[in-house]
This record gives structure tokens, sequence and C-alpha cells, in this order.
């Protein structure tokens, strides 16, 4: 096959959509706003609690619903920059901000959780008065507030990675306020203080076990990993057996920029020459029905060019003209 630069060997067609540029979710950004509000005014209330009740439970989840604040406020300029309109330099604008503040969110997760561990072993060894009515106020105010948070998060668009992100924060917060709760009914009840590290470190692991999957996924994008339901695989199986007058499907890479904002290049090659453009607005129509690929670069190998060998997946890593399509994932649109 000829090279995969612009000339008269290869016909690239693209869809009619050239818009880089994501709508951007107004209602998510005024419900993150005003969930960072209630959380960092309750944030404060909490920590001066923990330390008047001598509580780390209370203390750990103040401190997990600071990063709570400050992922809140992560996701709103994440929402603001991404309604930035490309330029030469940034191609798809900023709308990747988003992909990078769910990862440092997500971090900021594993460090909260390793400092709550750290400080439950201390209590472990040296354990501390705690005053668990104080606590129990504090704690089931804590989880009315969190309650109220995750309702204005969960509605409407939940699917942008950013917003998970948050939604995973809040659910930390959720179980810190519980765990709190249950330790302080436990100390009041029959005085054993250790509960309260206990249950610090059990919602520490199941924080610890959102923010992995969060870090994989968000990694994910970043290293231009296909979606899980819009694999090269999928794309030629489905288009090989739904478009009319194709014969050959090759050279597939799909990737995303941002939650919900999925491309993709390939090459396709027509039964005959003379229907090679209905193929190819075939394919872009399957693309996005189907696997939601809103841009896609179809480049069409003619029936004087030799046909090449798929590039398999497994053949990636060994043979890199497999990667040369007219935009591949490390080129800008």
């Amino acid at each position: 096959m000829s090279s995969h630069s612009h000339h008269p060997g290869h016909d690239h067609q693209h869809d009619h959509d050239h818009s880089h540029v994501p709508k951007v979710n107004q209602a998510n950004q005024k419900k993150v706003l005003l969930s960072f509000v209630l959380i960092f005014t309750f944030m404060i209330v909490e920590f001066v609690g923990g330390v008047y009740a001598g509580s780390l439970a209370l203390m750990a989840d103040a401190g997990h619903m600071l990063t709570d604040a400050f992922a809140l406020a992560l996701a709103w300029a994440a929402f603001y920059f991404g309604q930035r309109q490309p330029n030469n330099r940034l191609t798809f604008g900023y709308i990747r901000f988003e992909v990078l503040a769910s990862l440092f969110n997500a971090m900021t997760l594993f460090l909260i959780a390793i400092f709550i561990i750290y400080e439950a072993w201390q209590r472990l060894t040296a354990p501390a008065t705690v005053m668990p009515w104080p606590m129990f106020i504090v704690a089931c105010a804590g989880l009315l507030i969190n309650l109220v948070v995750l309702w204005i998060m969960t509605r409407g668009e939940t699917e942008n990675v950013n917003i998970k992100g948050v939604i995973l924060h809040v659910m930390g917060d959720l179980l810190g306020s519980f765990a709190a709760i249950v330790a302080a009914i436990v100390i009041g009840l029959t005085g054993w203080a250790p509960i309260d590290p206990i249950l610090s470190v059990l919602v520490a692991v199941l924080i610890l076990r959102g923010a992995w999957k969060l870090i994989r996924k968000t990694s994910h994008i970043l290293l231009e990993g296909a979606p899980d339901d819009a694999a090269p695989s999928l794309i030629s199986a489905h288009l090989l057996e739904h478009v009319s007058g194709l014969s050959e499907v090759s050279h597939i890479h799909v990737w995303q920029i941002s939650t919900g904002y999925t491309l993709a290049t390939l090459h396709i090659r027509a039964v005959e020459d003379t229907q090679a453009k209905q193929v190819v607005r075939a394919v872009e129509n399957a693309l996005q029905e189907k696997f939601a690929i809103g841009h896609s670069t179809i480049a069409i190998d003619w029936s004087d060019e030799p046909s090449s060998p798929q590039c398999l997946l497994s053949e990636v890593s060994h043979h890199h003209d497999c990667g040369e399509t007219p935009h591949s994932p490390n080129h800008s649109h």
C-alpha cells in the first residue's frame, strides 16, 4: 500500500461535523458549584467538631471532604476550560483538562486514604479520648450534607469521567460519615475506643479500591486506549456485516479525547470504486450510531492499489506501518 499522506493514491473522507469541542453541559457546572459550597462549608464544621470530640473518624472524613472540595473546584475548572475554543497549538481545545482533573482527584484519594491508615495505626498504639455524642451529632450532620450533595451530583448526566470522580469522592464521604456514626454509638454505649480507628481503616480501604478504578479509567484515556465498547475488532466486524458494498476494513485506530468524545481513523476498500463515496458515508453513519464515534477520518483504498494485510492487534507493536493512518491518535486534527 502506498504512503498514508495526502496524495492521489488515497482519498481521505471526513465526516461533516468538524467541531472538535463537544458541548459542555451547563447543568454539570451549576451542580458542581453548588456542591462545592456545601462541601467546603461543612468541611470546616466537621474538622472543628472532630478536634473537639477527639475523633479520628471525623477528622479523617473532614480531610476527605477537603479533597472533595478541591475535586469539585477542579471539576468546575475543567468544565470552564473545556468550553474554550481550539487553536493552532491545542487543536482540541482544553477538553482533556477534564481527564487530567479526574486523574488528579483519584490520586488525592489515594493520599488521604494512606494518611487515614497511618493515623489509625497511631491511635491503635496510643488510644486517645473520644467524646462520642458530639461526634455522633457532627457525623449525622455530615451524612445529611453528603446525601444532599450526592443527590445533586446524580441528577442528569453522570457518565462524564469528571462527574464520576466527584461522585466517588462524595460516596467516600458518605462511608466516612456512616463509619463515624457507628463508631460514636459503639463508644457511647460500650466505651470501646479502638472502633474509631478500625472503622476509619475500613473506609480507607474502600476509598483506595474506588480510586484505583478511576485511575485505570483516566490513564486508559490518556494512553489513547480504545473504549471497551468500541474496540477495533468490534468495529471491523460490525462494519463488514452491516455496510453493503464494503469489502475491507484496515488500520483502525480508536481513542478518546475525553469521556463521550470518541474519534477514529481507518482505511476502507469498496467492492466497486464507483461506490466508494456512498460506502464512506455509510461507514460514518454506522460508527456514529453503533459506537458513538463523533468524528471519523476514513481513507479509501482503491482497487488499483495492492491489498495490504490487516493490521492485527497483536502486530501493532511490531509493525509500525499499521499506525501510519492519516490522522493517528498522536496527530492533531
